[in-house]
């Protein structure tokens, strides 16, 4: 051995001697490791196991070690989805830009997503029971999530065949079987058929165990030809497959009149993959019977269902759509509607030179949802603001919802059409409401006039007054 070699070794040996001596044990140390009790079982109980239990809706149960270790390569791809189609916890709101806080957000942290996929890869340890949190205990006779109705309107029953194409038409006209009118918080629909909840229908469909796709609806009064009486008609947000419930804005109820009736000529159904039969039920919670709402709400045309062109064989295809707001306006949500082709969509508000995305979601047509800002997050928008959304396409052979990706596609009420609309809900504000509403906003955030929140151009500028008519200003 040459000397160069011998001192090399004796400096190497020096080295991983002081190494040993100077460094903590634990520094060395593997890091603690992660189990199925310890760290895996809370994420599933509070993401998941609402749905993926015995009697729920998910296609296998996830509550015991047993059950969910055999599928922990699956759960590591779904949650490293993210934000995308497939992802679970079905929640596609994206994290890194826009608005963040959201109401009923069960979606996983970044952490607990690498949690996850270290737990699958370092073979699916079970840890010490008693690491455990304690069972989730459910109550499968409570169907309501957003609370136990007032009232409840059921629609007739259909049955869809297996196998049979997509149907679409009108249902029967319901009376909501009202003596007085009542302002609406909340309305929650249901599909209830007779599908086995234990073992589905062995077909992954869009809509999976259900037949009803979507409901576009209305309650009104009817005339003798069963016609809606237009002066009596109050618009309500469409059902839709895995949709959430739709929790209006404390101050804006919706009204739901007395002696009206359900009413749509728009229901769209599809085989599950077995015979089924099934009907939806109507859950309205209402505000007291002194309730009178503060605001109004506003119906934006958002979006656009004419004109879309969709090239086959192509992806990030882009969808433009804008509109003016013509008062004051306060977004309660953003709900994406989309058709198969669609994996995203922006919401963007424009003021002055102000040029803001509030919120981009992936999209998927299997679990269409509404999001909800919270209270101290929803967009306050001046009168004057443009909106602005862009959807995102992709007609190639990488969407799996779409059957075949050779085929130019348009506007049209089916599935394999298109729509490109954010449904979202919004209530207008006056003048006052709105400078109101912003100095709420400023005192629960404690902002500063320097300080920007999103969403909201005007909220950092308390000094600012409302504008001076051309007329008063020349008297």
């Amino acid at each position: 051995m040459s000397a160069p070699e011998r001192t090399f070794i004796s400096m190497a040996l020096s080295w991983l001697g002081a190494f040993l001596v100077f460094t903590p044990v634990g520094a060395i140390a593997q890091p603690e490791e992660i189990t199925f009790h310890k760290d895996i079982e809370p994420i599933l109980q509070r993401s998941c196991q609402n749905c993926h239990r015995l009697g729920g809706v998910g296609p296998m149960p996830l509550v015991t070690y047993e059950e969910v270790a055999p599928f922990a390569g699956l759960i590591e791809y779904k949650t490293g989805l993210r934000d995308r189609a497939g992802a679970m916890p079905p929640w596609y709101m994206e994290k890194d830009i826009g608005i963040q806080d959201y109401k009923n957000d069960p979606s996983l942290s970044e952490e607990e997503i690498v949690t996850i996929s270290t737990w699958a890869r370092i073979g699916t340890p079970k840890g010490d029971p008693v690491d455990a949190p304690e069972p989730l205990v459910f109550d499968d006779s409570v169907k309501w999530t957003a609370g136990e109705p007032d009232l409840i309107v059921r629609t007739n029953s259909v049955t869809k065949l297996a196998g049979t194409p997509d149907w679409w038409g009108e249902i029967d006209r319901v009376p909501v079987g009202l003596e007085e009118d009542r302002y609406v918080k909340s309305v929650e629909i249901v599909e209830v058929n007779d599908v086995n909840s234990q073992t589905g229908t062995g077909r992954d469909t869009v809509g999976g165990r259900y037949i009803f796709h979507h409901m576009i609806w209305s309650t009104a009064e009817l005339d003798e030809d069963g016609n809606r009486v237009d002066d009596s008609v109050t618009g309500w947000p469409v059902h839709e497959v895995g949709r959430n419930p739709d929790i209006f804005d404390p101050d804006g109820g919706r009204l739901l009149r007395a002696g009206t009736y359900i009413y749509s000529d728009s229901v769209h159904l599809h085989s599950n993959g077995q015979d089924t039969t099934g009907h939806l039920e109507i859950g309205f919670r209402f505000h007291p019977e002194d309730y009178e709402p503060k605001y109004e709400r506003v119906t934006l045309g958002l979006g656009n269902g004419v004109d879309i062109s969709i090239a086959g064989n192509q992806n990030n295809q882009e969808l433009h759509a804008y509109t003016v707001l013509e008062q004051h306006t306060k977004f309660i949500t953003f709900e994406p509607h989309l058709h198969a082709p669609g994996e995203r969509m922006c919401l963007e508000a424009i003021w002055g030179y102000t040029v803001e995305t509030l919120a981009c979601v992936g999209y998927d047509h299997n679990w269409v949802r509404g999001y909800a800002f919270k209270d101290h997050a929803a967009p306050l928008l001046p009168k004057g603001t443009i909106m602005h959304i862009v959807g995102y396409m992709n007609n190639t052979e990488t969407n799996p919802n779409v059957p075949d990706p050779r085929n130019w596609q348009g506007s049209g009420n089916r599935s394999v059409t298109n729509m490109f609309i954010d449904l979202g809900m919004r209530v207008k504000m006056n003048e006052e409401q709105f400078f109101d509403e912003m100095e709420n906003r400023r005192q629960t955030l404690n902002l500063g006039p320097n300080d920007h929140v999103i969403g909201c151009p005007l909220c950092g500028a308390p000094l600012v007054a409302p504008m001076i008519e051309a007329s008063e200003a020349s008297e």
